[in-house]
């Protein structure tokens, strides 16, 4: 929007005295002294260079938050805290013979002495950040080939780096074994592709990504410093656990498995170490509040199946536990803390759950409900139950919509003009934009920043060029970053801010980058993300199918495919053949999938001799034409 890029703002008169006069300012001193401890080393070079030589992580861009300065008074002194403990970074000795490094992506990777090689956990969100941990490891503790990786949970920064730490030959040959929960395969996948082009947009407000470090800027993302800018990777699991109680012995490590569906994420599993007496608590627990939904999206989490697994781990292990540790954040050691912890963790979600609902009952809608609670002082008192990353305000919102959907019952919200309508009508019903703006810029001087973000984004969608609305509602964004005590609402809000003064990123078409995750997807799982690209206008009066036949699938129910078009939209039909189909297309799955990941195209194959068709070849351009593509950069805080 601006020929010269517009900078941030200091901290307004209201932000400064707020930040530096909070209402609740207690901070476990505790959390410093677990942070540090068993510190080995730490890189020595601050940046990670994946292997085309692209930054994925510069460490070195956060020493703001490890010079020892005060406080700056455009952060939120809880968070401020809460990033500065998640900025030590290096190779860390949890235990004897279990080891972790931190602070080189988002998320802990976790490596167990085995018999003969390393127990690897969560293998981080990128190769090359996976790769640099496990050079750490080697050269300061012992280099082995790593026999085992588990993989906790079905997000991304848990599984991405795989190809990191080992190899897929490696795998097929047995010498890498790879555990998950049961279902993680396909969860993995599904969060990740279907929505895909949408959340990797909106992610970039949640974590940040876009915003320069800096105390005006990104600070922290509540689970780890930073998340590194890499596409991921995947390996499949060659083995899944399926119930609770099950017991594996791991490259000569014992492990007693506990499964928690539903919880953080669809497929998850915490596990213990009955010889050590280690508890994994995956992500079902962290030094933060977590989030029931994502700001970037997701399936809604259930809060009260996750306090009761929570409240299940207690009772399997918390008698037996002497060091609990986490896929993000640092360690608990002790029985009685690591108890007092999970306790409080069980509760934080279980309060949030039954309060909700509580006054849900009472008629009352999820914006209400929202501004109504608060925290009691038993959480408060404690950081790791403090919204770092989730946050009450959205969590609320959440366990309102997993039993009574967005909608809050009244009428006059049930089909609400979309932005840009209303806020030509608000314009319009105020006296046009200057007297909006007007109003708008007084309740900005008393600090009433809410109510600003909200009548101001009228004027932004009546009129998108008028750069007063665009910059008085940056401002207003940007000091309530300044305030957030949850890194996502921070990041949210500045990157709202920055966008509006200087324009979203560049628009382009949205290319599938981690393209691992498209081939290990089942068809089925391709053909639903082909379905959610068909050009339903394009379509009219079409109805054909096509038969496929998979050629290196001879033997499985995967072998015979039809996908058809009927009343504009794909259907897929697995095991038979149509004998009305327009055409046939024989191809192996493998290749089939270089296409959807657009490595290859069918006709570049056609023209190889590598894809086969029987029948009317223009059946195939019909549907594969008539796909829409994606763009990345897409408006959020304009139209």
């Amino acid at each position: 929007m601006n020929s010269e890029e517009l900078k941030p703002k200091p901290a307004s008169a209201i932000t400064r005295s707020k930040n530096s006069h909070p209402t609740d300012r207690r901070f476990d001193p505790q959390d410093l002294e677990r942070v540090r401890r068993g510190f080995i080393a730490a890189r020595t070079e601050p940046e990670i260079l994946d292997d085309h030589g692209r930054k994925v992580v510069d460490t070195g861009a956060y020493d703001f938050l490890r010079d020892n300065r005060v406080q700056p008074d455009t952060v939120n002194p809880h968070l401020w805290r809460h990033a500065t403990l998640n900025a030590h970074h290096g190779l860390f000795e949890v235990a004897k013979d279990i080891w972790q490094v931190r602070g080189y992506d988002i998320s802990n990777i976790t490596f167990i002495k085995g018999t003969t090689g390393w127990v690897v956990i969560d293998p981080l969100t990128a190769d090359s950040t996976a790769k640099a941990s496990l050079d750490l490891l080697t050269e300061h503790v012992e280099n082995r080939p790593v026999t085992a990786v588990i993989y906790t949970h079905s997000h991304a920064d848990h599984f991405g780096g795989v190809l990191g730490i080992t190899t897929k030959a490696d795998v097929e040959s047995g010498k890498c074994q790879i555990i998950a929960p049961i279902g993680f395969l396909h969860e993995a996948i599904a969060e990740n592709i279907i929505a895909g082009p949408a959340m990797s947009r909106r992610a970039t407000y949640q974590f940040g990504r876009l915003l320069p470090p800096s105390p005006q800027g990104h600070v922290d993302c509540g689970l780890g410093n930073s998340v590194p800018t890499a596409a991921p990777s995947l390996l499949a699991p060659t083995r899944d656990i399926t119930h609770t109680g099950e017991e594996l012995v791991i490259d000569g490590v014992r492990i007693v498995f506990q499964l928690t569906p539903e919880t953080e994420a669809p497929a998850e599993m915490n596990f213990f170490f009955p010889d050590h007496g280690w508890l994994c608590m995956a992500e079902n627990c962290s030094q933060t509040m977590h989030n029931l939904v994502p700001i970037r999206g997701a399936l809604v989490r259930n809060a009260l199946n996750w306090s009761k697994y929570i409240n299940e781990s207690i009772e399997l292990f918390a008698d037996k536990t002497d060091v609990l540790f986490t896929s993000h954040n640092w360690p608990r050691w002790g029985r009685q803390d690591v108890r007092e912890f999970l306790t409080l963790q069980r509760d934080l979600y279980r309060w949030i759950h039954d309060q909700t609902m509580r006054f849900a009952n009472h008629g009352m809608t999820a914006l209400e409900i929202a501004e109504l609670l608060v925290l009691p002082d038993e959480f408060l008192a404690q950081e790791h139950t403090r919204g770092f990353y989730g946050d009450l305000v959205h969590n609320v919102k959440a366990v309102y919509q997993r039993y009574l959907s967005w909608y809050d019952a009244n009428p006059a919200n049930l089909n609400k003009l979309p932005p840009t309508q209303a806020g030509a009508k608000y314009v319009e019903l105020v006296g046009g934009i200057d007297a909006l703006l007007d109003e708008a810029q007084q309740a900005f001087d008393r600090g009433d920043y809410r109510w600003v973000a909200e009548l101001v984004n009228h004027a932004v969608f009546a009129d998108p060029k008028n750069l007063r609305a665009r910059n008085l509602q940056a401002d207003a964004l940007e000091q309530l970053g300044y305030q957030a005590e949850s890194s996502t609402f921070r990041n949210s809000y500045l990157m709202g801010a920055q966008e509006l003064r200087n324009g979203p990123p560049p628009s382009g078409e949205a290319r599938v980058r981690a393209r691992s995750l498209i081939k290990a997807m089942s068809l089925d799982q391709v053909f639903d993300t082909v379905g959610t690209r068909t050009i339903s206008e394009n379509l009219t009066g079409v109805n054909l199918s096509l038969n496929w036949l998979f050629t290196d699938m001879t033997g499985t129910p995967d072998e015979m495919w039809i996908i058809g078009i009927s009343n504009r939209t794909l259907f897929a039909t697995q095991g038979r053949h149509d004998a009305n189909a327009a055409a046939t297309i024989k191809i192996s799955r493998d290749l089939f999938l270089e296409v959807i990941a657009q490595t290859t195209s069918f006709v570049d194959e056609l023209q190889k001799g590598t894809v086969i068709i029987d029948g009317d070849a223009g059946a195939l351009l019909t549907i594969f034409g008539n796909l829409d593509k994606f763009m990345t950069g897409f408006a959020i805080v304009e139209p």
